[in-house]
C-alpha cells in the first residue's frame, strides 16, 4: 500500500482535520444554563493502519452540581442520580474539564487534527451542556468546534432506521443493558461502538475513501 492510500486511512483524513469525541452528559434538567450537570464521561477514537475505526481511552467523572444551579426532579428521578449522595465522589465542573480537555488537546495533536468534534446520541443536547459549562469555567480553552457534531441518532436513523439508541445499538448487533441506561459511562461506550460501528460499515460498503461517482465515470467514457 502506497504511503498516498495510507494517508487517506487516518482520523485527520477522514474526518476533514476534526478529532471525533464521544461524549455522554447525564443533567438535572434540559436548561444548559440554569440546570445542574451531573456526570460526564468521554470516549476517545483511534484508527488502525487500514482505516477501521475502534474505541481508544475513556474518562468518566461525576460532577457537583454548580453554585445556583436547578435540580428537576423529575430528571433526577429518571436518571437515578442523588446530587447529594458524598459516594458518588464527585468534582467540580473545573476538575472535570480540566482532565477532559488536556486528554482531548493530547489525542488532537497525536492525529494532527486541529479541533475536536463532539460525538453524542441526540447531540445538540450534549454539545449544549458542554458549551454553557466551558463558559463557567472560564479559564480553560474548549478543543471542541463551536457548532459542528456527529449525532449518532441521526445517522442511526439514516442507516438502522432506529433513532432510540438502545434499539439502533440491537439492530446494529451491540448488545445493550437496559438496567445500565443513563449511566454516562455506559451510555458512551454504547454510542462509540455504535458511532464506530456506523464508520466502518460505510466503509464496508465501499463508500470510503470515496469512489468516482457514476457520473464522472460516464462523462469520461
Amino acid at each position: 500500500m502506497s504511503k498516498k492510500k495510507n494517508l487517506r486511512f487516518t482520523i485527520k483524513n477522514r474526518f476533514r482535520g476534526f478529532y471525533p469525541v464521544v461524549i455522554d452528559i447525564e443533567s438535572a434538567g434540559f436548561q444548559p444554563k440554569t440546570d445542574a450537570l451531573l456526570e460526564i464521561a468521554i470516549v476517545t477514537l483511534k484508527m488502525n493502519k487500514l482505516g477501521w475505526l475502534m474505541i481508544d481511552d475513556t474518562l468518566h467523572f461525576h460532577i457537583i452540581p454548580f453554585k445556583g444551579s436547578i435540580i428537576k426532579a423529575e430528571s433526577v428521578a429518571f436518571n437515578k442520580i442523588d446530587p447529594f449522595n458524598p459516594l458518588r465522589g464527585a468534582v467540580s465542573e473545573q476538575n472535570a474539564l480540566t482532565n477532559i480537555f488536556k486528554l482531548v488537546k493530547k489525542k488532537i495533536n497525536t492525529n494532527n487534527c486541529k479541533k475536536g468534534i463532539l460525538v453524542a446520541h441526540n447531540s445538540n443536547f450534549d454539545h449544549k451542556f458542554l458549551m454553557a459549562a466551558t463558559k463557567r469555567v472560564k479559564c480553560i480553552k474548549n478543543p471542541f468546534h463551536p457548532f459542528t457534531t456527529f449525532d449518532t441518532a441521526a445517522l442511526s436513523g439514516l442507516i438502522f432506521g432506529q433513532t432510540v439508541l438502545a434499539k439502533a445499538c440491537q439492530i446494529a448487533g451491540i448488545p445493550f443493558d437496559a438496567t445500565q441506561a443513563h449511566s454516562a459511562l455506559y451510555d458512551t461506550m454504547q454510542t462509540a461502538y455504535l458511532f464506530c460501528e456506523l464508520v466502518n460499515r460505510w466503509k464496508r460498503l465501499g463508500g470510503w475513501p470515496p469512489n468516482i461517482s457514476h457520473r464522472q465515470k460516464t462523462d469520461e467514457i
